[in-house]
């Protein structure tokens, strides 16, 4: 049962609670937006919504007051310079919680903590675009295909054409000389040599041998 029980305690002692809720604080108001557990986020949105609306009024009493609970010289002169002149014209509700799913490990709440006024993306007349997202598996009409394929080849004959057109013309090779024909030399033919075989040979030495 929850009697009672008017503020979540974070599982903390009172003093670990209020440097944890302070140092959160002081880093949404220079940053803008944190990332964060749910239920730090929702503790974190009771602490500082009353710290901004303080930074309405800019004195020097607000400030001390402010300083008592941030800690932070760096974070005070952000939220009395930059954060109060934005949300002067705002009645409250100075921040916005999205929830972005669970942490692996212990599956907690996760959730992005911002401030309002300083997110484009949600602001009155704001540019949305309406083109759904391109996925790898589009698919187009076999018409607008086909199109698309024809106005690319036209392109691609036309540009071919201009630079035929643009481009000089090759130049012509000079002609090498001819060489002066050599006449050639007449060749004598072969006279064949009569063969003898070996006997006859050796009667033409000896008949030879004698006569000498």
């Amino acid at each position: 049962m929850r009697h009672n029980k008017k503020f979540n305690h974070l599982g903390r002692q009172s003093a670990h609670r209020k440097a944890l809720l302070s140092n959160m604080a002081s880093s949404l108001i220079l940053h803008k937006r944190i990332e964060t557990t749910l239920a730090k986020a929702k503790a974190l949105r009771m602490f500082v919504e009353p710290l901004i609306t303080k930074s309405k009024e800019d004195t020097t009493h607000s400030r001390r007051i402010v300083f008592a609970y941030l800690k932070d010289k760096n974070a005070v002169t952000e939220l009395f310079r930059v954060i109060a002149p934005k949300i002067a014209d705002r009645p409250g509700g100075y921040t916005r919680i999205l929830k972005t799913g669970f942490r692996l490990g212990d599956a907690a709440d996760t959730c992005l903590i911002e401030l309002v006024d300083f997110n484009e993306t949600y602001k009155e007349g704001a540019v949305v675009s309406t083109e759904k997202p391109k996925t790898r598996r589009s698919r187009k009409s076999s018409a607008a295909k086909k199109e698309a394929v024809d106005g690319v080849s036209e392109a691609v004959v036309v540009e071919e054409g201009a630079a035929a057109e643009q481009a000089p013309a090759p130049k012509a090779a000079p002609k090498k000389a001819a060489k002066p024909a050599t006449p050639k030399k007449p060749v004598a033919p072969k006279t064949p040599t009569p063969k003898t075989s070996g006997s006859k040979a050796a009667a033409t030495r000896s008949s030879a041998s004698k006569k000498g």
